[in-house]
């Protein structure tokens, strides 16, 4: 099981997101990235948590991920896409995928 992120408790919410992704980016591990995979879908339950992840780019890592070949990591990545009603993610007739927000205007 991977460690909690090494983050200073006043640095906030934002704070540890960025640990979090940092983690995922940076670790070896497949259940490390397995574990904060998991805990980055926690927080888009939370709608209070949209600026954070969106301004960390969350949903790229998601999207990313859906071509992983760590069958886990590609079931988390569509249940954060599909179960939490978080973002709205939409299949482009040239085979790529765009994510938004809610409340996020669709860019051409």
């Amino acid at each position: 099981m991977a460690q909690k992120p090494k983050v200073d408790p006043h640095v906030g919410r934002l704070g540890y997101l960025q640990a979090l992704v940092t983690e995922f980016q940076e670790t070896e591990s497949q259940d490390a990235k397995e574990q904060v995979l998991a805990n980055l879908a926690n927080f888009a339950y939370d709608p209070s948590n949209y600026q954070y992840l969106r301004q960390l780019q969350v949903v790229d890592l998601f999207l990313d991920s859906l071509s992983e070949e760590n069958e886990t990591l590609v079931e988390f990545a569509i249940v954060f896409s599909v179960d939490t009603s978080s973002l709205f993610v939409c299949g482009a007739e040239d085979g790529t995928w765009a994510a938004r927000m809610p409340g996020e205007r669709a860019t051409a």
